[in-house]
């Protein structure tokens, strides 16, 4: 899987994606409390990106999502009324 140089998603992001949500459906049905996957998930992946990145390039990364929580990207927002 390499990230296209123009900055785009990797071709193979949405099959990862597929299995990602997969391993969470199994955990679920396996009764794994939602922070215990939550928390196995977000270990393996930064696990997984400590073999290809600096870390520095993790804390970006890390920091980039932080961003995100405080901006209320993660959740759903409430419908428009007008």
């Amino acid at each position: 899987m390499q990230a296209d140089p123009m900055g785009e998603a990797p071709q193979d992001l949405s099959h990862a994606g597929s299995v990602v949500d997969k391993a969470i459906e199994y955990m679920m049905e396996q009764r794994i409390g939602p922070l215990s996957a939550a928390s196995a998930l977000l270990g393996g992946a930064i696990g997984l990106l400590s073999r290809q990145m600096s870390d520095e390039a993790i804390v970006q990364v890390l920091q980039n999502a932080i961003a995100s929580v405080r901006a209320g990207e993660l959740h759903e927002s409430p419908p428009s009324q007008g």
